[in-house]
């Protein structure tokens, strides 16, 4: 049994952002309070196509849009944002969790990365 997708070619393509940033940042939302300063600065700290795009896989993840609608859920997050977006997704619950699934929605194989980055 397969238990995770493997990485094509056009889901590379699909992203600005590159899922071994969304990695760790799964990595620093699992610390919890030990990694949330960091957390914040490295999330405000990307640019703003990369922030929308790190809206939408949390989006996907929690069941908001589905994986096809992704470059809907991205327009989304970039026209409605109000508040800083380290603020929004800090304030999510089960953030890690929403972004972990959304990569894998999104054909993205999370254990993959992550081992990449360990």
């Amino acid at each position: 049994m397969i238990t995770s997708v493997k990485r094509t070619e056009r889901d590379a393509r699909m992203f600005e952002i590159a899922p071994a940033i969304v990695v760790q940042i799964i990595l620093l939302a699992r610390e919890g309070g030990a990694g949330a300063a960091e957390l914040r600065e490295f999330i405000a700290n990307l640019p703003e196509d990369e922030k929308g795009e790190l809206t939408a896989i949390a989006w996907v993840g929690r069941g908001t849009f589905e994986a096809e609608e992704f470059a809907e859920a991205v327009q989304t997050a970039l026209a409605e944002a109000t508040t800083p977006t380290e603020d929004y997704l800090m304030g999510m619950p089960h953030l890690a969790e929403n972004l972990e699934s959304g990569l894998e929605a999104l054909g993205i194989d999370v254990s993959g990365e992550e081992e990449d980055l360990l």
